[in-house]
């Protein structure tokens, strides 16, 4: 296990090892989607990862894709999150916050009656999704006009300002899961023409003016961007997602970024192959591997050099110490999915640690 153990240099930050905590949606935040001292605990719990990246976050007022998913756009949601980070600094710890659009994945219920933007007026089919009037089909979102577009991109960058403000030690761009940046990605959500589809460059176009401008705000080096061209969550899918992988790789070193966060499957296994052989082969930065990893496989794929660091889901959800866990091999908590998205401390905060 020493591969996961040895520290890393992730663009600014020095990272203690490479055990990473993924960004996992709690819905503790409530509905005033601010972040509380529940919330504190939790992250600083999980202190001993070389790098949490905090769940992802609204950078925008009004779409909610979750219920009681933090925000970070308002004076009450930053002073939430700097008693996150404070709390996780003070055991020792460096955090990350993930800034997230939901678009199509949005629901009118959680927005006030809203509708849901996306970049083709396409539905997520064969899901639901929880609302005060108990679970509901996704709508048809409004297709975005290209003049709305600049909007998006002011968005995430005072969503960058705000979690600067906020005492982060970086951000990352969510372009993953089948929400508004990876929808404009992939050609199963995007079918529109102009500058924002059509071409890899052309669906690539808002992904790459967001880092720009979250860039200018902390400096790429403190940016990492999440992608998963696999992964069939929210109804996704592409025609080439190997092709795409390959690109995007390509592509993204030209912005010095602090990693590349790859998850590399597919939750409902529509779609399968192999995405970090090419993504390690043209992308020259920090690779992060994520989905279904043992310590055991981490370990080998780090040493092997396929991964820089491995992000954990929902093991570090049940485990806060699972570093320590990892390093003595000690058997882990499994996990309670009726807590992941339920109000309060059950399933969150009190999952046991070793020599408790």
């Amino acid at each position: 296990m020493q591969a996961l153990f040895e520290t890393l240099q992730m663009g600014a930050n020095a990272l203690k090892n490479r055990i990473i905590m993924a960004p996992l949606t709690r819905c503790r935040a409530g509905e005033a989607h601010i972040p509380n001292e529940l919330m504190a605990e939790y992250y600083a719990q999980r202190a001993s990862a070389g790098l949490l990246i905090a769940e992802a976050t609204m950078v925008m007022e009004g779409n909610s894709a979750f219920w009681m998913e933090p925000g970070i756009y308002s004076d009450a949601q930053v002073a939430g999150w700097q008693k996150v980070t404070d709390a996780v600094h003070a055991a020792g710890g460096k955090i990350f916050l993930q800034l997230w659009h939901g678009g199509r994945a949005c629901h009118p219920l959680l927005n006030n009656r809203k509708e849901p933007v996306a970049p083709s007026p396409i539905a997520i089919i064969g899901d639901e999704v929880h609302t005060p009037e108990g679970k509901k089909p996704y709508v048809v979102p409004r297709e975005l006009r290209d003049e709305e577009i600049p909007g998006i991109v002011i968005g995430f960058r005072q969503g960058a300002e705000n979690a600067k403000r906020a005492g982060f030690d970086g951000v990352e761009v969510h372009g993953a899961n089948g929400y508004l940046l990876d929808q404009f990605l992939r050609d199963g959500s995007n079918k529109r023409t102009g500058p924002y589809g059509g071409s890899l460059d052309n669906r690539a176009r808002l992904l790459f003016e967001v880092i720009e401008t979250v860039s200018d705000i902390w400096g790429s080096d403190h940016v990492g961007v999440r992608i998963s061209p696999l992964n069939s969550f929210n109804s996704m899918i592409d025609s080439d997602p190997i092709g795409l992988s390959s690109w995007l790789a390509t592509q993204l070193n030209d912005f010095n970024l602090a990693y590349l966060h790859a998850m590399r499957g597919d939750f409902f296994q529509q779609q399968s192959g192999d995405i970090l052989s090419p993504i390690r082969k043209l992308y020259k930065g920090i690779i992060i591997g994520n989905m279904g990893y043992t310590g055991k496989e981490a370990a080998e794929a780090i040493s092997e050099g396929l991964l820089d660091a491995v992000a954990f889901g929902t093991a570090f959800l049940a485990n806060p110490d699972l570093p320590a866990r990892i390093k003595v091999d000690a058997p882990l908590n499994q996990p309670d999915p009726a807590t992941f998205y339920s109000p309060g401390a059950a399933g969150y905060t009190d999952y046991p640690v070793l020599n408790a």
